[in-house]
């Protein structure tokens, strides 16, 4: 089986990437790659061919051992993951009969460490390996090898341009995109704009990035005034944003701020004492509270990334990949959600923590549920229905 993929994968890479884009793309329904990939808001080295694994099955019967090689612990959308994956979805699979165990790794954002982790856990035996918001070519020689030695390597939150890899989440491009507009509508088509972004060279960040400067760019009226990064974490973004009001004090009218980091960021322009111009929020709860309590303050917010979900959604692509369901493409992708502040009434009543760091989940049935994978999958069933000997 795998000689036949491998065999297969190198006649659709002598055909060119356009015509694996339409063989992968041309079997999913028209509604979803009509919002979901459209090619005018899709970050170009985004994978969007025909899967390595649309007639692979795993040889190694469940319980399965999985392996997740993180980059990084450091923040808690990260913690808001970890805890999905250990207290929720371990447990859960363990009682289905279909894990064993799952095997942690940490590389603190160094690629090498990553690469040797990957490497170490296909030697130990794992039967796949998942990964989260990592470089998105630095590993694909790791994937590799795991690929030859039959372990399937799943991304999610982030792709790899590996062709043997299968990655999942938000269109990035597009989500960056729906903040930009989002945040040039929000005051009135002109201004300046400090752009606050995550970790400059991962996928995640550096494609949602692009969207929110291409979504601003549609409006001649609104300047990029400065850039900053904040690693993804509220506590960095704090400290930028103060940094960088102190030497810019000059005309300053919003802030799009890729999440998370909007609670710190927001606590900074806050103690500057300058005006509360629209920030961009999406799932911290300690941006959402302040929200929730000055409900003129921003018209909406955009959630692109629930941790516990997102770390759901590659876990159930991963599962029905093992089964031998068949992923059409390399790349499955979930549209933001707009949250509203009906939504946050529901969610918190006023006296909610302004500090806190934790994160709304819209829940794995919204956040890309069982009915809409099944449009994914040459052979779609229930993942947790699965018997091995049947």
């Amino acid at each position: 089986m795998q000689k036949f993929i491998k065999f297969t994968l190198a006649c659709f890479l002598s055909l060119g990437f356009s015509t694996m884009t339409l063989a992968g793309l041309d079997e999913i329904p028209k509604s979803i790659t009509d919002s979901v990939y459209n090619p005018d808001l899709m970050d170009s080295m985004q994978p969007l061919g025909e899967s390595a694994f649309r007639e692979w099955k795993s040889d190694r019967s469940p319980p399965w051992t999985v392996g997740y090689a993180s980059t990084y612990a450091g923040n808690t959308w990260r913690k808001g993951a970890m805890d999905r994956l250990l207290n929720e979805i371990k447990p859960k699979w363990q009682e289905l009969g279909l894990l064993n165990d799952i095997v942690v790794t940490q590389s603190n954002l160094k690629d090498s460490l990553q690469i040797q982790q990957i490497r170490q856990l296909v030697d130990q035996g794992v039967d796949a390996i998942i990964i989260c918001c990592s470089n998105p070519t630095a590993l694909n020689q790791a994937i590799q090898y795991a690929f030859d030695r039959g372990v399937p390597v799943f991304s999610f939150t982030g792709y790899t341009t590996s062709p043997l890899s299968v990655s999942s989440s938000v269109n990035y491009h597009q989500a960056g995109f729906d903040v930009g507009t989002w945040m040039a509508e929000e005051i009135g088509g002109e201004g300046n704009v400090l752009v606050v972004e995550g970790i400059p060279g991962y996928s995640a960040s550096d494609s949602q990035n692009r969207g929110v400067l291409d979504g601003l760019s549609q409006y001649p009226g609104i300047k990029v005034t400065g850039q900053i990064a904040h690693m993804w974490t509220s506590q960095v973004g704090q400290a930028e944003t103060q940094k960088w009001l102190a030497t810019h004090p000059g005309q300053l009218d919003g802030m799009a701020v890729q999440s998370s980091g909007e609670t710190g960021v927001l606590a900074a322009l806050q103690q500057s004492g300058r005006e509360m111009v629209p920030l961009s929020i999406g799932g911290e709860l300690g941006a959402l509270c302040y929200w929730r309590n000055n409900p003129d303050y921003i018209s909406a917010a955009i959630q692109t990334w629930p941790p516990g979900d997102d770390v759901e959604l590659g876990w159930n692509i991963m599962m029905r990949t093992l089964q031998g369901q068949g992923p059409k493409i390399q790349s499955i992708l979930v549209p933001p959600r707009k949250i509203t502040y009906s939504d946050v009434e529901a969610m918190m009543g006023t006296d909610c923590d302004r500090g806190s760091t934790g994160w709304y989940n819209p829940g794995i049935d919204i956040w890309g549920g069982k009915d809409y994978l099944d449009n994914f999958f040459l052979r779609p069933a229930d993942p947790e229905a699965y018997d091995p000997n049947s």
